[in-house]
């Protein structure tokens, strides 16, 4: 059986950006986010979390996402921003 995630730009680009860092796939670096998960769900917190972010997702993107539309410092590099910030993936 194949699984399918489908992520707008601004939820790709973070996990690729990590997974370049790490010498990975992408593929690897959802992986382990799942393998993380799975090993919590068991948590009532844990699954009120992944409603909330199923319920969420039509409107919001996540923390970890990039801005949507917006132009970034690291992409661009601005003179205000020359280098990729150090908190950066």
């Amino acid at each position: 059986m194949n699984i399918k995630l489908r992520l707008d730009e601004a939820e790709s680009a973070p996990v690729i950006r990590l997974a370049e860092a790490l010498n990975l796939k992408p593929e690897d670096v959802l992986y382990t986010a799942l393998n993380r998960l799975m090993l919590q769900a068991r948590d009532q917190a844990i699954q009120q979390e992944i409603r909330q972010t199923h319920r969420a997702r039509d409107n919001n993107l996540p923390l970890w996402a990039d801005t949507a539309g917006s132009v970034h410092n690291y992409e661009g590099l601005s003179p205000c921003e020359p280098e990729k910030s150090k908190y950066s993936v």
